[in-house]
């Protein structure tokens, strides 16, 4: 019986800081493997999406390498993420509080997508990939990936372009099917994956069984952004309408909400379906001695603190400096689980180089 191993990355703006700064701590257990060679299947929403993409994306100009690094994704969201996150000249008069319009323009983030992943489809990945976003005409969810040949025709950019098109932050993507002419099918007009699927883990568990994996062992890696750290105070809420929860000033409280609740209600069905009852998980899996070698499903989160913003936008550099804080926290308190994660899949690579020579 074979071990296959699935990341799983949740959405979450800027604060993809999280995840990245864990990947890199992961890769440092894994010997040099690639992490495309280290995962048969990656699935991120949103800002996972974006991460996704560029750990299974080919690199442009560097024949077999993935397009980004977890250091070069980390670099990303801490060195470019304020140009990401920029409103521009006068936008707080003309567009008060993001109401008219988005509040942040694509362009800049459409550049640094096609600057790191090139016009590579889905098609080409290194590994198995899955990004979830949702088509507003045809009002469905729509995973693009590589397992899915229908599927599998967007540019790697503009799929993760429209994972991350987050209502109210940026406008929708209108992205293409390469190669179909048809009009109505060739252009798909997108919004972030999160509103229904912010954890992608059933996503990936779904996938995963979809393959003819029937009679391997499934082992999941799942990384949060960071559980939300505002509450809704019902005082402040009982008088809101349509623009109280809906407003930028705000944060958004209702998308907000709508995210958080079905990354927290993901992750309790995932630990119940794939690790032992009674298995303990709050934000992260809790890992002792005595499951260790039992769990299959790995979570990795934490309750922001006030320290950190959770807001999906706030990339000043006081924000920025805390989130890659309470990531390097997350990584060292779930270090037991990191290198179980890395032993498994060094293990997996070592059977497989010996098959293989044999």
């Amino acid at each position: 019986m074979a071990t296959r191993f699935i990341l799983s990355i949740d959405g979450g703006g800027i604060r993809g800081i999280i995840p990245a700064v864990i990947l890199v701590e992961l890769a440092s257990r894994l010997d040099g493997i690639p992490l495309h060679k280290a995962f048969d299947l990656i699935a991120g929403t949103s800002t996972g999406g974006i991460i996704a993409a560029g750990l299974t994306c080919p690199h442009p100009s560097r024949s077999g390498e993935a397009a980004c690094t977890p250091d070069e994704l980390l670099g990303l969201y801490v060195n470019e993420g304020g140009e990401i996150f920029k409103k521009p000249p006068l936008a707080d008069v003309i567009n008060p509080f993001g109401l008219n319009d988005p509040s942040y323009n694509a362009d800049m983030l459409e550049a640094k997508l096609k600057q790191r992943l090139g016009t590579a489809t889905l098609d080409k990945g290194l590994s198995t990939v899955l990004i979830p976003a949702y088509d507003i005409r045809n009002r469905t969810a729509l995973f693009m990936s590589n397992a899915d040949k229908k599927n599998s025709n967007f540019r790697y950019w503009e799929a993760a372009r429209a994972t991350s098109a987050a209502p109210t932050y940026f406008p929708p993507a209108l992205i293409e099917r390469v190669g179909v002419k048809k009009q109505d099918e060739r252009f798909v007009p997108l919004i972030d994956g999160g509103v229904f699927a912010n954890d992608p883990i059933l996503a990936a568990y779904i996938e995963a069984r979809k393959k003819p994996w029937q009679g391997d062992r499934l082992v999941f890696l799942s990384l949060g952004t960071g559980q939300q750290n505002r509450p809704v105070a019902y005082q402040e809420a009982k008088d809101w309408g349509a623009i109280g929860w809906m407003h930028p000033a705000y944060d958004t409280p209702l998308i907000s909400i709508l995210m958080q609740g079905q990354a927290s209600t993901a992750s309790y069905q995932a630990n119940a379906l794939l690790n032992p009852a009674g298995t303990d998980i709050e934000y992260s899996t809790v890992v002792t001695d005595e499951n260790i070698e039992r769990l299959d499903y790995f979570r990795l989160d934490r309750q922001l603190t006030q320290k950190e913003n959770d807001a999906l936008d706030d990339a000043s550099p006081g924000n920025i400096a805390a989130l890659k804080a309470i990531a390097a926290s997350i990584a060292k308190d779930n270090a037991r689980a990191l290198e179980e994660v890395a032993r498994r899949i060094l293990a997996a690579q070592e059977t497989g180089q010996e098959n293989a020579a044999a």
